[in-house]
């Protein structure tokens, strides 16, 4: 049975990632963060198939003891500072989070099991003002965001990695990929929850950021097969992950309360406050080499990603709506 190691596997990527591998017989340990909290609701359903360690990626020592420990196969580094906005706010815990962590990791691996198949989880951020349509992987890099900095200064390592060591370790990078697993601070999830939220009339107006950039939007779990298959390779490489097609949040938007039988154009409004000091005005991918070599295609439309999201959280609002009806009555009583 293979072993994989997944940082970030509480998050969007990292839950659909312990599915896929499971799926595929796989012994799945996670690296979790110790919070007063927990923040499992992504993997509840699947926590007892998989092993949790404790860990840190600011911690060069939990990751040394926990590769030791498991010996895995294979590292998927999926854990960072994921929220562009968040690090305008919060640029020096973004660069240890999201570049310095990858190096931690990279130098586990190296320390404890060089053969460990290293995967980084690059972003189409790294792009920026960009340089050339569409992007693909020999596009020059021009981030516009601390994050994409931090996202390029660990693409950059694993590369490094790679050729000084002689390591497998490769990058996905990966355009915008939402689910309803998404975070609620992301674009596309506050577009569906509260849709769907207006739908059933507990507010009326939201208000957005920059709604007329342009991204190359696809499905997680599309993307987590593609990051899987790049670590099946005879030789490690780096992949664009992405649809080829680019839509703006506006049609996002129009599509989502659409769907709902609404006009978003009755519903959203657009506010300087949420604007970015600098923005990326449009992105969009070419996924030629991915097809070519991994075999790999997207299967959801842009359409039918819209649907999904919508879907989910109307199921989402109504439970939402049906606890505040129990724990109403309750009090009531």
């Amino acid at each position: 049975m293979p072993t994989a190691i997944v940082t970030g596997i509480t998050g969007q990527d990292g839950s659909y990632m312990a599915e896929f591998l499971l799926e595929r017989g796989y012994h799945v340990v996670g690296i979790v963060r110790r919070t007063s909290t927990e923040n499992n609701g992504r993997i509840a359903h699947i926590q007892d198939d998989i092993t949790l360690e404790p860990g840190d990626l600011h911690d060069q020592y939990s990751l040394i003891e926990i590769l030791k420990k498991h010996r895995p196969d294979e590292v998927y580094n999926l854990a960072a500072q994921s929220f562009v906005q968040t690090s305008w706010y919060q640029p020096v815990l973004t660069g240890e989070v999201t570049a310095l962590g990858a190096t931690r990791m990279l130098e586990a691996v190296r320390a404890v099991d060089p053969g460990i198949r290293f995967y980084q989880a690059s972003s189409s951020e790294m792009f920026g003002a960009v340089q050339e349509w569409p992007q693909s992987e020999s596009t020059p890099f021009y981030p516009r965001s601390p994050y994409g900095v931090a996202k390029l200064y660990a693409h950059w390592i694993t590369i490094n990695y790679r050729e000084s060591f002689d390591m497998y370790a490769c990058s996905g990078i990966c355009f915008n990929h939402e689910s309803p697993r998404r975070g609620l601070e992301f674009v596309t999830r506050k577009i569906s929850y509260n849709a769907a939220r207006v739908h059933h009339e507990i507010i009326d107006k939201v208000p957005f950021g920059n709604l007329t950039t342009t991204r190359d939007w696809g499905y997680a779990p599309d993307y987590v097969r593609a990051m899987w298959l790049m670590l099946q390779q005879p030789e490690p490489d780096d992949y664009v992950l992405a649809t080829g097609e680019t839509h703006s949040g506006e049609e996002f938007a129009e599509l989502a309360f659409a769907h709902l039988g609404l006009d978003a154009r009755d519903h959203i409004y657009t506010s300087e406050d949420l604007f970015r000091p600098a923005e990326v005005d449009r992105l969009i991918g070419d996924p030629s080499k991915a097809r070519e070599k991994l075999g790999w295609e997207p299967s959801v439309t842009f359409k039918e990603l819209v649907t999904i999201m919508v879907d989910a959280d109307m199921e989402l609002v109504e439970s939402e709506l049906a606890h505040a009806q129990i724990m109403a009555s309750r009090h009531g009583a």
